[in-house]
């Protein structure tokens, strides 16, 4: 009787194992699934990220010479282009029409600035800045001549 036992423990854990066994390669297969397809994102995040950088990199504004000067160019909005990518006085004027919450008139943003609103030649510089930033989609010029922040 011992022996039938013995060979019955033995019977019974060889069953347990054979089972652990199966579970084990079913996980093991579920395992590298998973990093198989893992391996797939990361190629195509790579892909993605090459490509935002190129875009982002053609984005940037240019600079290209007029008249023996470097001269920034002012780049249209669109997706992955932001305020930064704006020269410094045009991030300026572009903070200035946006805090003022409404539709503001060239001679409002020129008194923010600190230009002499009461010379008119002091003033077109500034309505040729703000209309290049309506033309690349910035700003919105109104009828009335107004410039008020694109929704």
């Amino acid at each position: 009787m011992v022996e039938s036992e013995i060979a019955e423990r033995v019977a019974v854990r060889r069953a347990e194992l054979n089972e652990l066994e199966e579970q084990l390669v079913k996980q093991l297969d579920q395992v590298r699934a998973e990093r198989d397809e893992l391996a797939v994102a990361e190629r195509v995040w790579r892909r993605m990220a090459e490509q935002l950088a190129a875009e982002t990199v053609a984005a940037a504004p240019a600079a290209v010479q007029v008249a023996g000067h470097a001269v920034l160019l002012v780049p249209h909005r669109g997706p992955g282009v932001d305020v930064d990518s704006l020269p410094p006085d045009y991030q300026r004027i572009l903070a200035i029409v946006r805090d003022a919450g409404g539709p503001v008139a060239v001679k409002q943003v020129g008194e923010e600035l600190g230009l002499q609103v009461a010379v008119r030649g002091k003033l077109e510089p500034l309505r040729g800045k703000l209309s290049k930033l309506a033309g690349r989609g910035w700003l919105r010029k109104l009828p009335d001549g107004k410039f008020t922040t694109r929704v």
